[in-house]
């Protein structure tokens, strides 16, 4: 026997919709699912989990997606990515998990269907039930839909026990509940409160880094748990006139030496620049940029010092990330947001790299003009307007999973802005968690260091003595919640963030 009931339409609010979705339905009845193949007209928005442990499981999630998306299911949202252990066969690999949301035409056998074959063609075969696997695909929800079948139960019967299941199933939703389709999927949890309360039933964030499930960022061949220390993104500018250090590193041997000393200070990352975003600097083309920039990052990439470093590439321009990428840099750094190249974010999803999304509204040249000043509550602002371009990156092909928000300190700020955005980090967080809970996980990047506002608070006209309010500043971000900190001075800086980060542990520790 086929049951399938679809829920009806309702007014918003999580409370109001969890009682209408559970008192109306309508119900068909078949002992065919085929049955119902010709009524199916209309998308249906769907949520898919997926999981993997057996060879390389980011790239199995690559192929599985790009699969999907061949076979009729557009992809709409992806959750965080997460490394957990094994559940019930306790004997096998760590996993990969994660969801996505999209939607598709296909009627839910179809897509069962769909799914199946996908996990085949990839090389699943039957084995131990919970066993390893190189794809799992599983259809968590379906339209306003309840399904049960001989073959099929939607919602998948056992997410109500797996953390590995709800943590990126929680991360495809907003605190606001954003259509009658996800107050429908809250109305089908076993608990009065909708899927809040399932996750926080089996814990909520407070498991996350704590009994085998970590929260990752792929970059390069390894997955980064950013929770468990604060990253320092030392600077190198190879440009004549920015607003610190212009014209100290264009030599090949300057720079290389300078990196040299942030790698010996502690420095986690270097970000290469090779043109100034200084207000109302002018704009030099991609070949020119490149010109500057491949000689070093050579030169860099070939320094023993840089083994287990990152090498992260400040540029707007889609050409030089290309080429950056295919010479061994490890993240795009796009202080445009992807507003500068209609092609940077298509280009960044396809190099698979982690990518920088920072806020600013216009370019260098017109960013602090008094229109792109004005603001009623920056935090607020800053952060709908950096929703829509990481929304727009995820539309284009770069997963959640793989991107890193900047507030943008110094780019369309004024002092006061800056320091309210620099208190602000969790406000941010929490804006963007109204819409998209996996983005409001997303590493943050603070650009703080020798900044103009630093100078004006402390009164210090030159930006090389704003070391000491950098390290002030650096510490109100570490202790908001800032998970890299973009600095010149490496030395002084890690240190503030040890002291940040052991607080913050200690702060976290049961009593």
């Amino acid at each position: 026997m086929f049951l399938f009931k679809q829920l009806l339409p309702t007014k918003r609010g999580l409370g109001g919709a969890l009682n209408h979705f559970r008192g109306s339905s309508f119900r068909f009845f078949s002992s065919s699912p085929e049955t119902f193949v010709e009524l199916h007209s209309q998308e249906q928005e769907v949520v898919i989990a997926l999981g993997s442990n057996v060879g390389n499981r980011l790239h199995n999630f690559n192929e599985a997606l790009q699969l999907m998306k061949k076979s009729g299911i557009n992809i709409t949202r992806h959750a965080c990515l997460y490394e957990t252990a094994p559940a019930y066969v306790t004997d096998q690999p760590q996993f990969l998990n994660s969801a996505v949301r999209g939607v598709t035409k296909l009627w839910p056998h179809e897509l069962l269907g769909v799914l199946k074959k996908i996990e085949r063609d990839m090389g699943r075969t039957a084995g131990i039930r919970y066993g390893p696997r190189p794809i799992d695909l599983d259809i968590l929800f379906y339209g306003k839909f309840r399904v049960d079948s001989d073959v099929l139960a939607v919602p998948h019967e056992r997410i109500w026990e797996r953390p590995f299941v709800m943590a990126p199933l929680m991360d495809l939703l907003g605190t606001d509940v954003e259509n009658d389709t996800v107050a429908c999927w809250h109305s089908l949890s076993i608990h009065s409160g909708g899927l809040f309360e399932s996750w926080e039933k089996l814990g909520g964030e407070r498991i996350i880094g704590k009994d085998g499930m970590k929260r990752v960022l792929p970059i390069g061949n390894d997955l980064w748990d950013w929770s468990l220390k604060t990253s320092v993104m030392g600077i190198l500018n190879l440009t004549p006139d920015s607003f610190s250090d212009g014209g100290k590193f264009q030599s090949v041997e300057a720079a290389v030496s300078q990196v040299r000393l942030m790698i010996s200070e502690g420095a986690d990352m270097i970000d290469l620049g090779a043109q100034s975003t200084r207000p109302m600097a002018s704009r030099i083309s991609p070949q020119e940029e490149l010109d500057r920039l491949i000689p070093v990052l050579e030169a860099i990439l070939k320094m023993p010092e840089m083994n287990g470093k990152l090498i992260s590439v400040d540029t707007f321009y889609s050409e030089v990330a290309s080429e950056a990428v295919s010479k061994g840099a490890h993240i795009i750094n796009d202080v445009s947001g992807g507003q500068l190249d209609p092609n940077m974010t298509k280009v960044v999803a396809g190099l698979g790299v982690p990518y920088v999304a920072m806020h600013m509204r216009g370019d260098p040249s017109t960013m602090q003009s008094s229109e792109n000043l004005r603001y009623d509550d920056v935090c607020k602002q800053v952060a709908s307007e950096l929703y829509s371009r990481v929304k727009e990156a995820e539309l284009s092909g770069i997963p959640s999973w793989r991107i890193i928000i900047d507030p943008g300190l110094g780019f369309s700020k004024g002092t006061e802005h800056n320091l309210e955005l620099l208190m602000g980090l969790p406000s941010i967080r929490a804006e963007i968690a109204r819409k998209s809970l996996s983005m409001s996980h997303s590493p943050v990047l603070l650009g703080s260091s020798r900044k103009k506002f630093l100078g004006e608070t402390c009164t210090r006209p030159t930006a090389s003595e704003r070391d000491p309010a950098t390290v002030a500043s650096v510490t109100a971000g570490v202790l908001g919640g800032a998970n890299i900190v973009r600095v010149h001075n490496v030395r002084d800086n890690l240190d503030a963030v040890k002291l940040c980060d052991a607080m913050l542990k200690y702060k976290r520790s049961p009593a």
